[in-house]
């Protein structure tokens, strides 16, 4: 980069910069951002395909799930970055639909680019965006049904539409009732009358070795360790726990700390003092009441013999987020000084053992306690991973179903009509945003277009006929990938919320207002991520935008 100045050019970056500039840096940037949304796009609905991800580590992740997809990949361009920012936040704000919130954004930006060639400046473009994502939840609104907190048919219905297409598709009726008991189970009304669902108060655990039909909803919470000693109760029916958040042994000495010891008296009032110690973290133990004992750290071994000798059922190294967990689940108070521990800090409650499964079940009493667990079961380590994530997602979305009382009908029905009432809209609308509203519509379609695609269906078809319904005033018809019809997809059972299409409109829309509004990118190193293409087009940023980087993924090539 060089200035003109009197006669001398004036170098102000870097050698090995380079910089893109105006059309050149808006082609590197939406192929970066396609190339993401294509890589997701065939996992998208009932008939999705999975993705194999293997890491540097050789570790395997088998999965459809968008935002996984992609937080698993090694992606190394900045544009592309952006866009897997859609996905996640799609998953921490909806719990759900991050891959049709990609696909959007990756839509977005290829009809962005068409108005481009037609010479619409970025600014009509995203100004027509942000008017056509604020209309489009409207729209969301208009078409969403109210429902009941406790209409179980619909909410299994929500559960299982999240679901197919998943890991967890094969056991999903037996599912959706466990997942829409927990998320009832964490339910409360607020002050004000609004339905709150607090998934803090709902545990996962996971356990291999059996079908996911084996899985069961708890009441309290589950522990997966052992008594730390053989002589221990296993099963405590009035329980009162202490929860320690330290170990149960004496400090460690420094490395480099010497003992010299010239009489064995003095070796053995050595070892009779430490043993008093130990003893004292018993009997403050014991002061307390306490008649279990769930510590997050070790417990010395002659600590374990005191408390067995004591009837104390103690277990040890148990995880930070269990710990927590059986604070509310108990009512107990964490200590983290035994010389504070007092009966106050106790809960109440009984713990039994199931020495088949070798887990210790927990369940609280009195008011201050609440919690379940879902145990989700599978027969291999990465089915029950694939099927916690299905879970996971379904549960935040009949917790958003619980919590709004509304659902919209799925089968990508919300896009269609919300595409129709946007089309409507822009003819209100003045000057050249009026395009970029009418490209808004036209990018919510890929969702029944991709729909079709991955069920082997042709999606032109698909998309005229849902067209063709919502003109004539079916606002809930949708397709059924199964059979290939276009029908009220409500009272087919696949339903959805309206928080998801809209959280998915949202930030699709403002991924890619913030890519086309970039005319100018200064890297300081090579923009290019493959070869030694020239940096003023295109091609010199990868082959696709710099996304060669998505295919390094511990040698998995471009398998993706």
């Amino acid at each position: 980069m060089s200035q003109q100045m009197q006669g001398q050019p004036m170098i102000i970056l870097g050698e090995d910069a380079q910089r893109m500039k105006d059309k050149s840096a808006q082609e590197h940037n939406i192929a970066a951002a396609r190339a993401v949304a294509d890589a997701v796009r065939s996992t998208l609905g009932p008939k999705g395909m999975d993705k194999m991800l293997v890491t540097s580590m050789g570790d395997i992740v088998v999965t459809n799930d968008g935002v996984t997809i992609l937080d698993e990949m090694d992606i190394d361009n900045p544009t592309a970055e952006m866009i897997v920012e859609v996905a996640e936040t799609q998953e921490d704000e909806a719990g759900d639909g991050t891959t049709t919130a990609v696909a959007i954004a990756g839509e977005l930006l290829k009809n962005a680019e068409d108005l481009l060639d037609q010479d619409i400046h970025p600014t009509a473009i995203t100004g027509g965006y942000t008017m056509a994502a604020d209309h489009a939840k409207e729209a969301v609104e208009e078409i969403s049904i109210d429902i009941d907190n406790d209409d179980d048919e619909i909410l299994q219905q929500v559960a299982k539409t999240s679901m197919t297409g998943k890991g967890a598709e094969q056991h999903k009726d037996p599912l959706a009732e466990l997942i829409v008991d927990a998320a009832q189970a964490v339910t409360v009304e607020a002050d004000d009358g609004s339905t709150i669902v607090d998934l803090a108060y709902l545990k996962i655990e996971t356990q291999t070795g059996s079908s996911a039909e084996a899985s069961e909803l708890l009441e309290g919470a589950v522990v997966s360790k052992d008594p730390v000693h053989e002589d221990m109760p296993t099963t405590v029916e009035d329980a009162q726990p202490l929860l320690v958040d330290f170990a149960l042994e004496l400090d460690e000495a420094e490395a480099d700390t010497q003992v010299n010891v010239t009489d064995p008296d003095q070796l053995q009032n050595f070892i009779e003092q430490e043993e008093k110690q130990l003893r004292e973290m018993v009997d403050d133990i014991v002061d307390t009441g306490a008649n279990v004992v769930f510590c997050q750290k070790g417990i010395d071994d002659m600590v374990q013999h005191y408390l067995a000798k004591e009837g104390i059922l103690a277990v040890r190294r148990v995880k930070r987020s269990d710990i927590e967990f059986l604070r509310e689940v108990l009512g107990a108070e964490i200590v983290s000084d035994l010389d504070d521990a007092t009966a106050d800090h106790l809960g109440a409650g009984s713990v039994s053992r199931d020495e088949d499964e070798e887990l210790f079940y927990v369940e609280g009493s009195g008011e201050e306690a609440h919690g379940v667990t879902l145990l989700l079961r599978g027969s291999t380590e990465h089915v029950v991973d694939e099927v916690e994530r299905g879970v996971n997602d379904a549960l935040d979305v009949v917790g958003s179903a619980l919590s709004n009382g509304s659902v919209v009908p799925g089968g990508g029905a919300p896009e269609v009509e919300v595409a129709r009432e946007l089309r409507e809209y822009a003819d209100s609308v003045s000057g050249r945003e009026q395009l970029a509203v009418e490209a808004f519509a036209d990018s919510l379609e890929v969702v029944p277009r991709v729909l079709a695609e991955n069920a082997g269906l042709d999606p032109i078809d698909a998309l005229v006929d849902l067209r063709s319904a919502h003109s004539d005033g079916d606002a809930r018809a949708g397709l059924n990938v199964t059979t290939g019809d276009i029908e009220n997809t409500f009272d087919g059972g696949v339903v959805e919320t309206g928080s998801i299409k809209k959280q998915a409109m949202s930030s699709a829309s403002e991924a890619a207002n913030l890519v086309l509004k970039i005319d100018d990118i200064i890297s300081a190193g090579d923009l290019s991520t493959e070869g030694d293409g020239d940096e003023g087009g295109p091609g010199g940023a990868g082959g696709m935008g710099g996304m060669g980087g998505m295919g390094g993924m511990g040698g998995m090539g471009g398998a993706m």
